[in-house]
């Protein structure tokens, strides 16, 4: 008999929204939360499994981005696309306090209050995509589409072409 999964915050928003999405347990690595672990586990190529991640712009404040989870943001091209003039992640520290979730459990849905969001353009490159359920073992399956309308994402290219 398979496991029950325990629906999630975000799970049951994207549920109250009428979204299709498919929750996807994996093995949590406390000494790797890399999303490049998440994708081995899921057996995924890394350009699907998208990582969120919470940045302060000196003009606009708190604002999200969500990119491949083997890129770094770009933190430039994040300031202009939000607005600002400089941007910075927001420390460790402050993930929980702020968004409501921890480091490799933050899901851009379901944070304690909406922020601008910003998904990286390679989005739309993938039928689906995965980004946290809002803990650390469970991922959000679902369509870019989907995830850009329920959080009002705008498309940019926010990431750091340095290969």
């Amino acid at each position: 008999m398979a496991k029950k999964i325990d629906k999630t915050n975000a799970a049951r928003l994207l549920d109250r929204a009428k979204i299709a999405y498919e929750l996807i347990p994996y093995t949590v690595d406390e000494d790797n939360l890399a999303a490049t672990h998440v994708a081995e586990e899921l057996g995924e190529d890394i350009a699907m499994v998208f990582k969120t991640l919470i940045l302060r712009g000196d003009r606009t404040g708190h604002f999200v981005c969500v990119i491949p989870g083997d890129k770094e943001v770009d933190l430039k091209a994040a300031a202009r696309v939000s607005g600002n003039k400089k941007a910075d992640l927001i420390p460790m520290k402050e993930l929980l306090p702020t968004t409501g979730y921890i480091r490799g459990g933050c899901s851009p849905i379901g944070m304690k209050r909406p922020f601008p969001t910003f998904i990286h353009a390679t989005c739309l490159d993938h039928e689906r995509i995965y980004i946290s359920a809002g803990v650390r073992g469970l991922q959000i399956a679902i369509a870019p589409a989907d995830l850009i309308a329920y959080t009002g994402a705008e498309v940019a290219e926010i990431i750091s072409v340095v290969e």
